[in-house]
């Protein structure tokens, strides 16, 4: 049975072998070192050896985890991954021994980010070396998941304000030439992800029913365009238009024929709807910038292209559609999904409620 030492040094040593590696724990008093020798010999009872980090720091983790993650999670979900790492994580963390990493070490991680004035980059660091450090734990790398017993940092996603009906006209009437007006319509007609709109082909759009199907994404990754498929089974959908959403397309198609015409050989058959001026893919900066100086230019407030789609569940959500039609018009995986983003919306007719309540209880 082992035993606990006195070192000359005033700390606490115990040690255990186990199929000829000996391993030593210690502390500043005898009883946090019997702690830490009952919880390596609960490890040692669960599995038969000892997790063994050996040399490896925090970046080969790093390094490894993202090869293995990849064919799991779609593309822009690696790359936000790896730039979270790569921004945030090594830098702090990144040299420090796998052995050396200690709920401790982690929560001053998270508590610095704070201390900067990140407010949702602290829950992004832990969801991405939370599930780094749970692979880690499989590999047998890690004896336990350090970000398990530490305090996570919360993040609440802000309140969606939203432009009002006379707001939402006056952004109408004042794109109705320009040349985004289209993706915009289509945006607030469909409650899109803009990645959707830029990723969505004519092969998918039927004006005589009046419909697109969602099925895939565009994004600019790495200097390189990848299209995939939508995160969850529910992103993949079909979505009715209102008249407004057809006309939309509509013009974007007469639109793009004039572009083909101008443009001639140098144009680029994609087969996308919303493309730049030569057919090419459409970036995302060209959208969010056009949007904000339009903005600007009606001093409206501000509006992302997330902000249009905001808007379109608003307006369902205000006209009293149920929130499952909803959260299937937006693609969300599940309707408490919406639910959380939208709860100051589906409570908001809270007198109307009183006055039902006091129906039933009126004698």
């Amino acid at each position: 049975m082992a035993t606990s030492t006195l070192r000359s040094d005033g700390r606490w040593c115990a040690s255990l072998q186990v199929n000829g590696v000996r391993r030593y724990v210690y502390g500043k008093t005898e009883r946090e070192v019997n702690k830490k020798l009952t919880e390596l010999q609960r490890q040692i009872g669960a599995v038969g050896s000892l997790p063994d980090p050996g040399r490896r720091s925090v970046d080969d983790l790093l390094d490894e985890w993202p090869a293995t993650a990849r064919p799991t999670l779609k593309p822009k979900t690696i790359a936000d991954y790896e730039s979270v790492c790569n921004r945030y994580i090594r830098p702090a963390v990144g040299k420090l021994k796998l052995s050396k990493l200690t709920p401790a070490q982690v929560q001053r991680l998270y508590s610095g980010l704070q201390a900067r004035g990140y407010v949702r980059v602290p829950s992004q660091a832990h969801a991405v070396l939370h599930r780094a450090c749970e692979l880690a734990v499989l590999w047998r790398w890690l004896p336990e998941n350090p970000c398990e017993r530490m305090i996570p940092p919360r993040y609440s996603a802000p309140r969606k304000d939203v432009w009002d009906h006379d707001q939402l006209r006056a952004f109408l009437a004042g794109t109705d030439e320009h040349w985004l007006c289209p993706l915009w319509i289509a945006t607030v007609a469909t409650g899109c992800r803009l990645a959707e709109l830029l990723g969505l082909k004519w092969a998918d759009v039927d004006l005589t029913r009046g419909a697109i199907r969602v099925r895939s994404n565009l994004q600019r990754i790495d200097k390189k365009w990848v299209e995939s498929t939508p995160k969850t089974q529910a992103g993949e959908r079909t979505i009715t238009l209102p008249p407004e959403g057809v006309a939309a397309l509509k013009r974007q198609r007469a639109q793009q024929a004039e572009w083909r015409l101008e443009q001639g050989s140098e144009w680029q058959d994609t087969g996308l709807v919303f493309t730049g001026l030569q057919g090419q893919p459409l970036h995302q900066s060209v959208v969010h910038h056009g949007l904000r100086k339009t903005c600007e230019r009606l001093r409206l407030p501000k509006l992302t292209p997330h902000g249009l789609r905001h808007l379109h569940a608003s307006l369902l959500l205000d006209a009293g559609l149920p929130v499952p039609l909803v959260s299937a018009r937006l693609g969300h995986a599940r309707p408490s999904i919406t639910m959380a983003i939208y709860a100051h919306k589906v409570g908001h007719d809270d007198q109307r409620a009183a006055e039902v309540l006091s129906k039933a209880l009126a004698r």
